[in-house]
């Protein structure tokens, strides 16, 4: 926080009626999920790459997630798109809050998946 200095106003709970904090949660939240997602399933599609035999594409959602976290190349480009000190400010803290909700979903996501496939593993091991 204090390298982005953010100053956190009493009133930011207004910031998600901001369409610029909207299309910002979206885009980090759902957009950059199903982006890796579906360059992901149609370099396999077509034949570019191969899925891993070790790989499903569960975890590649939940690794989609993850790619929500991008909060420094966010910021960088809220830098250049706004002039407006208050939008700049409530654009940082809304690319923080995004990318924690992105990442937790995320790791969540991972922890799930995985822990089936572990479950898995360990029964036809048995």
């Amino acid at each position: 926080m204090a390298n982005t200095a953010i100053y956190i106003s009493p009133d930011f709970t207004s910031l998600s009626t901001q369409p610029y904090s909207q299309g910002i949660a979206l885009g980090l939240i759902i957009g950059k999920p199903l982006g890796i997602f579906a360059l992901a399933f149609l370099a396999v599609k077509f034949k570019i790459c191969q899925l891993p035999s070790d790989l499903n594409w569960k975890l590649i959602l939940g690794a989609g997630c993850l790619g929500g976290i991008g909060f420094t190349m966010s910021i960088f480009i809220a830098l250049l798109a706004f002039n407006d000190p208050t939008i700049i400010n409530n654009t940082k803290l809304v690319i923080l809050l995004a990318s924690l909700i992105s990442g937790a979903l995320g790791f969540t996501l991972l922890q799930v998946f995985l822990k089936k496939m572990q479950r898995l593993i360990n029964q036809m091991c048995s």
